[in-house]
């Protein structure tokens, strides 16, 4: 019998693997694309500025007739006229207070407050800051800067509060303020101020509401969070005794987050000590008044008092509200001492208040402006040939090269650039919205000056990202320089931002690098801070894993620390991008020139209003596009990550 022959199957070809294209070809060909296309399109659809635009005369109508209508639009005198007078009202109350307690009585007010939130510490902190306002001659001013503060917290707590509880208990409410609270908060303070000028004219008010709308969005967060955080199990058990909606409120979910809801205060209040400052510029009292005095006449030791006493005042209320949302309640005894030393230290003052004199006395006054203008001038004379070459190298080698493209470019090409950037960085619905911010920054017909801003910006950026990364690092990596480097952090944060100004224009003169500098101080220390903490907070047994394995402390720095920090890296560059912004802007001040100058002539000089605000809204639209690219960013999985998923 014949056995049948065996079919042998033929062998299995594998398919054939298909060949990618390495990652860096598609980015290399859109540069080359795009360096061609400027080639050949450049000096065409540029957009050159015109002060006479139609956009701004048509927003200079909209002023006349909200000036003609003013007293007798039902919206502005039921509305917007009434709000007027209830904060002017509230702020003369406040001011009128502070002012009645004479400085006796509110230096004892403020340390009994500091006793009864912390202690002795505290107190002893707060009365060193409010005696060291009175001696370095600006008590008056203090006190209508912290009338101002005040009126602004209170009402910013008043409506940020209950706004954060419901943010807190309704994810729906959550998606639809959040977007929002982004946009406040990304917007320069200048883009503020035309608006409210409009509705509320100049004085007080106007710089309540506008320093309000900025202190807002901390207490709206942070209250948020905190309702968010209170244990289920304990709501629950609320609810499981029969409790009602507003008793869980009132009885669980208030009580167990108010600790949190005390650092929204805090943030608060650091918030509006930095705009207070800037609302000189609408008729806003206080220490801003000097500050803006001293900027006219190029007087560093002018500008440099006022700006340390709004530190001092800053740390006073940070110490105290810090010190209040960390106390733990003793007992009974505890309870009463911490009261009655308040009623002691507050009585004592206001007891000196009718024998000492109203006001703070001159012979307690310490002279520092002569002093630290003569060392401003020492700096000023040696240091001219540094300073003066550091200013043409960043000018000649990175600004005017960087200005020259972009405003010679078409507007057409940086817009779609921008998308394709933002869509592959950050994903599609981020590059959507950027070139849509650049859209509108032509529509409103002041694309050169924005493309002038945003070259000031880029240059600012990325020195302060590259100075605040490598200050990170060494802090994260040494404990000595990073102990050393946080007081200088610290007062750094807490100045406010006119402050920075005088001494770069005293070593660099008016002119944008004056403007960069400043912005550099001004944001660093947010991007230091954050590169330290993302780098700490590395698990230690990676670590250790890591190094149990043979890497060098480069090694771990590269492939293993700055990549499992990426996070926090990106925070950092998106928060330092957003602060330089807000200070270049303000750099208009000294010669920046742009955008920034168009807000300041808007508030200035009534022909230039529909300029200004226009102006304003496009500062706000490159907020928001810079700002959804790096943050776009942070929600993208890296290419590592991408190619072993």
């Amino acid at each position: 019998m014949v056995s049948a022959p065996v079919q042998v199957a033929p062998p299995v070809q594998a398919p054939a693997r298909v060949r990618r294209l390495p990652r860096w070809v598609a980015p290399v060909a859109g540069v080359v694309a795009v360096v061609a296309l400027y080639v050949a399109f450049r000096g065409k659809a540029v957009l050159p500025h015109d002060d006479d635009a139609s956009v701004f005369h048509w927003l200079n109508d909209a002023r006349d007739w909200v000036d003609a209508n003013r007293n007798s639009s039902p919206i502005f005198l039921y509305v917007v006229n009434y709000l007027r007078l209830g904060v002017s009202e509230i702020y003369t109350l406040i001011q009128g207070a502070l002012v009645a307690l004479g400085w006796p009585g509110l230096i004892g007010l403020a340390t009994g407050l500091g006793w009864l939130a912390g202690g002795w510490r505290i107190a002893l902190v707060s009365l060193a800051g409010f005696a060291g306002v009175g001696v370095l001659g600006f008590w008056e001013a203090s006190v209508d800067t912290l009338a101002l503060t005040l009126s602004a917290v209170a009402l910013s707590l008043l409506f940020g509060i209950p706004l954060g509880v419901w943010t807190g208990r309704s994810p729906r409410v959550r998606r639809i303020v959040t977007p929002v609270l982004d946009v406040m908060q990304i917007m320069p303070t200048f883009s503020y101020l035309s608006p409210i000028v409009l509705l509320f004219l100049i004085g007080p008010a106007s710089a309540t509401v506008a320093t309000m709308i900025y202190a807002m969005p901390p207490a709206i967060r942070i209250t948020s969070l905190a309702i968010q955080r209170v244990a289920g199990v304990a709501v629950e058990a609320s609810e499981s005794l029969g409790a009602t909606g507003w008793q869980t409120l009132s009885k669980v979910r208030l009580p167990l987050a108010l600790n949190t809801i005390m650092l929204g205060v805090n943030q608060t209040i650091a918030a509006a000590l930095s705009m207070v400052p800037l609302v000189a510029l609408i008729a806003a009292p206080g220490l801003g008044v000097d500050l803006l005095r001293a900027l006219a006449r190029v007087n560093v030791g002018a500008a440099l008092i006022p700006g340390v006493a709004i530190v001092l005042l800053a740390i006073v209320l940070d110490r105290m509200t810090r010190a209040a949302a960390q106390r733990r309640d003793g007992g009974g005894r505890a309870r009463v001492v911490r009261w009655a030393g308040f009623a002691v230290l507050t009585a004592a003052g206001l007891a000196l208040t009718p024998v000492l004199a109203q006001e703070f006395p001159e012979q307690w006054h310490v002279q520092l402006v002569r002093p630290i203008n003569d060392v401003a001038e020492w700096i000023e004379t040696h240091w001219y040939t540094f300073t003066g070459f550091l200013n043409d190298v960043v000018a000649y080698g990175l600004l005017n090269p960087l200005q020259d493209v972009l405003t010679s470019a078409p507007w057409w090409l940086i817009t779609m650039a921008v998308l394709v950037f933002a869509w592959r960085v950050s994903g599609p619905v981020a590059g959507v919205i950027a070139a849509a911010c650049l859209a509108g920054v032509a529509a409103l017909q002041l694309w050169q000056h924005g493309m002038e801003t945003l070259t000031i910006v880029l240059v600012a950026s990325v020195i302060t990202i590259a100075a605040g990364l490598a200050l990170g690092v060494l802090a994260a990596r040494s404990r000595w320089f990073a102990a050393g480097l946080r007081p200088i952090l610290d007062a750094a944060q807490t100045m406010p931002s006119f402050s920075y100004l005088l001494p770069a224009v005293a070593l660099f003169g008016n002119g944008r690098f004056t403007a960069i500098m400043a912005s550099f101080i001004y944001a660093v220390p947010v991007v230091a801070r954050l590169v330290e903490d993302g780098l700490r907070a590395v698990p230690a047994t990676v670590m250790e894993a890591a190094k149990s394995a043979g890497s060098t402390d480069r090694q771990l720095l590269w492939k293993v620390q700055l990549p499992m920090a990426r996070g926090s890296l990106l925070l950092a560059a998106n928060q330092g991008i957003v602060m330089t912004l807000a200070m270049v802007v303000i750099g208009a001040l000294v010669g920046a020139g742009a955008l920034g100058y168009d807000v300041v002539a808007g508030i200035a000089q009534q022909e230039d209003y529909g300029k200004g605000l226009a102006a304003g809204v496009a500062l706000v639209l490159l907020g928001v596009m810079l700002d959804r690219i790096t943050q776009g960013a942070n929600g993208r999985r890296s290419p590592h990550k991408k190619r072993n998923a």
